[in-house]
């Protein structure tokens, strides 16, 4: 199998803070084209949360064979300070590879693109989706590809996402679905004037506080067969005050909900709503995405064998963890996500074992071709 180490340095040495455009486009496209990909890039966007890049690539099989996608993005976060080695320069250590992206998700690209080499192209028709924003706002990325897709007539019958979703070891997980995410700004306005004369002053304070605490009380749910219990964190909160002898016009605060299926953004917006408007405040929702879940089945089982050909490991089926570009994805054919060990995505040092690059790579061409029906 061609070296997915090799394909993973050149990604990484090509630098793509999110949102990624240029560079980074330019090595992938050149690593896909000469494998008889047919390669789509166009931004989408303006700033703050544009320009944004994306690409689409396919390698069409014989008429009527099944599609099967990879998807996964080639933004990385900010690499911030105190590597041992320049961020975006791979450096080989021992049997690791470090750079920003190594883990998420560079290396799984990488090893995608390893993984295609190894199927042959009238095994069926093999696609790309990949973004240069899914670590930032993610408005004009895997969503504006979902319509490019719709506009051509391009339909996977399965997709696979490439997210560091192995804990120990490589394979001992893969995502089957993810909870929904809302965020929610609180406001309750107020009428401001110096603490002696309280009755010519309206404090909003005391009414931002009920509202919190009636939030804070609430048990969403006791969680599903296949999620954890919803839960709502409050993540700041704000008067912006700067005098202790008066009181404030206006206090703020804002919160987030990760929540199962049995939930959906709007209701849980409605509900904050309610309790907002009952203690005289007012909630601005924004839905980062629903939660969705791919049942266990045959999907499923193709990605466990592949693993367990590799590893010897049978990967534990979960729903836990943040949001992915999955969730955008559901709405076109059933997603599972599956990548390499994330102990250190996002962190300083970022690094990926060679030898799991390379066994990785191995197992996505396992799947595809079982997606494809070439086992």
């Amino acid at each position: 199998m061609t070296d997915a180490s090799l394909f993973a340095e050149k990604l990484i040495a090509a630098p793509s803070v999110t949102p990624a455009t240029g560079e980074v486009f330019d090595v992938l496209e050149a690593m896909l084209s000469p494998l008889g990909f047919e390669v789509h890039r166009f931004a989408c966007g303006e700033a703050p949360d544009g320009p944004v890049e994306n690409l689409f690539a396919i390698r069409r099989g014989p008429e009527g064979s099944k599609h099967f996608a990879f998807a996964g993005h080639v933004d990385v976060v900010p690499p911030g300070d105190g590597w041992t080695s320049a961020p975006f320069a791979p450096e080989r250590r021992g049997e690791l590879l470090y750079g920003r992206g190594a883990v998420d998700m560079k290396g799984a690209i990488a090893a995608m693109i390893a993984a295609v080499a190894e199927v042959p192209r009238d095994a069926g028709t093999i696609s790309f989706i990949v973004t240069g924003d899914e670590e930032g706002p993610a408005v004009h990325g895997t969503r504006a590809l979902i319509d490019f897709m719709r506009e051509h007539g391009h339909r996977p019958d399965l997709c696979l996402v490439g997210e560091p979703t192995s804990v120990h070891r490589l394979g001992d997980m893969m995502k089957i679905g993810r909870r929904g995410s809302v965020n929610i700004w609180l406001e309750v306005e107020g009428t401001q004037g110096h603490v002696a004369y309280p009755h010519n002053a309206d404090n909003p304070i005391p009414k931002l506080v009920a509202i919190l605490a009636e939030l804070d009380a609430l048990v969403l749910d006791e969680g599903t067969e296949w999620f954890q219990p919803s839960n709502l964190e409050i993540t700041d909160l704000d008067v912006g005050n700067p005098a202790h002898n008066v009181i404030p016009a206006k206090a703020t605060a804002r919160i987030s909900i990760r929540f199962n299926d049995r939930h959906t953004g709007a209701s849980l917006s409605e509900k904050v709503g309610a309790i907002a408007a009952k203690h005289g405040g007012t909630a601005l929702p924004i839905i980062s995405g629903e939660p969705f879940l791919t049942p266990p089945g045959e999907f499923s089982q193709m990605i466990a064998d592949a693993v367990e050909a590799e590893t010897g490991l049978v990967p534990e089926a979960s729903t836990s963890g943040g949001t992915s570009d999955a969730r955008f994805l559901r709405a076109v054919c059933p997603v599972i996500e599956f990548g390499l060990c994330n102990a250190t995505m996002h962190k300083r040092d970022e690094a990926v074992a060679l030898a799991d690059l390379d066994a990785l790579g191995r197992i996505y061409a396992r799947i595809a071709a079982a997606a494809l029906g070439k086992r």
